[in-house]
């Protein structure tokens, strides 16, 4: 459970060094008690300057994660299967909430992620699916990550 009290020292210095957490904290592919935007959101609240990474785009509660990302600076949203052709198969992402994922890419809050060489697909195809649906490029794949590293964009 990450809200364990035994875990705070941790995320502390994780927060006090300013490193990043990706963390797979979605329900998809198997739900379980301790996945979902609340218990990552309750450590998130006692940890406000805790750089997290919510990868596959938050796959299972996307709006929650969205949510989290639009008010929370220290939270982004990794693009890990996302969009993709199998990931549609499995978890599709709501179309409802594709104009808040683009506002999000062009916020600076959704980071280019591949979990290369571990996928079921072509690399490109990552890429090609964040363009097709009009995410911010240039914000995906250079600045949000720099911003998020610390390093020059």
């Amino acid at each position: 459970d990450p809200r364990d009290r035994l875990l705070d020292p941790v995320w502390g210095h994780l927060a006090d060094a300013g490193i990043p957490v990706v963390t797979h904290c979605g329900s998809a592919p198997l739900p379980g008690r301790f996945t979902g935007a609340g218990p990552i959101g309750e450590v998130a609240r006692r940890f406000p300057s805790l750089r997290l990474v919510v990868a596959h785009l938050g796959a299972g509660e996307f709006a929650d994660f969205l949510e989290m990302a639009r008010t929370r600076p220290n939270t982004w949203l990794d693009t890990t299967m996302g969009l993709t052709g199998f990931m549609e198969g499995l978890r599709p992402f709501p179309q409802a909430l594709l104009p808040q994922l683009r506002d999000a890419s062009r916020d600076g809050q959704v980071l280019f992620g591949s979990d290369f060489p571990n996928i079921p697909y072509p690399y490109a195809h990552q890429v090609d699916v964040l363009i097709e649906h009009g995410l911010d490029m240039p914000e995906v794949l250079w600045r949000a990550p720099a911003r998020l590293l610390g390093v020059p964009a």
